[in-house]
């Protein structure tokens, strides 16, 4: 396989890789349960997505493969940290609509489990379905975590599916306890240490 280019975006590709990360996710079971409505879940997750991303593109750091199929957003949690995204439970209210009580249990529920050590937060990694198993989320994974190594700082994310845990695991994330959703839903903090 060729090597793939990685590349840092910026704020006029918001809405696109919000639109990535919503399409990437629909196959996942905790979108079932946080927008119970099949018809309108893709647009609120990429409602929901563009307050994320938008916030990253400020205070962290969005990357994308150089044909915009796969997309990774960090967050520095180093030292001070960022503000929350500005107006934010307003824009959640009109982005998540009647389910907007579900992503704020969702939010509690990964504050309650993140990990307080400096590190940078994976908060998405998404790859275009018909373009998944290509080596486009490894490429993405590898291009920060050397970034991570050099700077000897850790990497966390949480994991939301069996697939994307064990990907992750083959990257050097170690698996803590899963926690759930109401549903039962289950999501895998995982941790890595900077290779040295």
């Amino acid at each position: 396989m060729s090597e793939v280019r990685v590349e840092r975006l910026g704020p006029a590709e918001t809405s696109l890789v919000a639109g990535r990360i919503a399409e990437a996710f629909l196959v996942l079971d905790a979108p079932r349960w946080l927008v119970p409505d099949a018809g309108r879940r893709q647009s609120v997750l990429a409602g929901n997505f563009a307050i994320l991303v938008d916030h990253a593109m400020r205070h962290g750091l969005v990357h994308a493969t150089a044909d915009r199929a796969g997309v990774a957003v960090w967050f520095p949690s180093v030292g001070d940290p960022a503000p929350p995204p500005e107006d934010y439970d307003a824009r959640l209210a009109a982005a998540c609509g009647e389910w907007t009580d579900r992503f704020v249990h969702l939010d509690n529920l990964f504050a309650a489990h993140h990990p307080h050590p400096d590190h940078h937060h994976l908060a998405f990694l998404a790859v275009a379905p018909d373009r998944q198993g290509q080596g486009l989320g490894g490429a993405l994974l590898r291009h920060h975590h050397a970034v991570l190594d050099t700077e000897g700082i850790p990497g966390y994310l949480e994991a939301a599916s069996e697939i994307g845990r064990d990907l992750y695991a083959r990257h050097g994330y170690r698996v803590a306890e899963p926690f759930h959703l109401p549903d039962g839903t289950p999501f895998w903090p995982m941790w890595r240490e900077p290779a040295r």
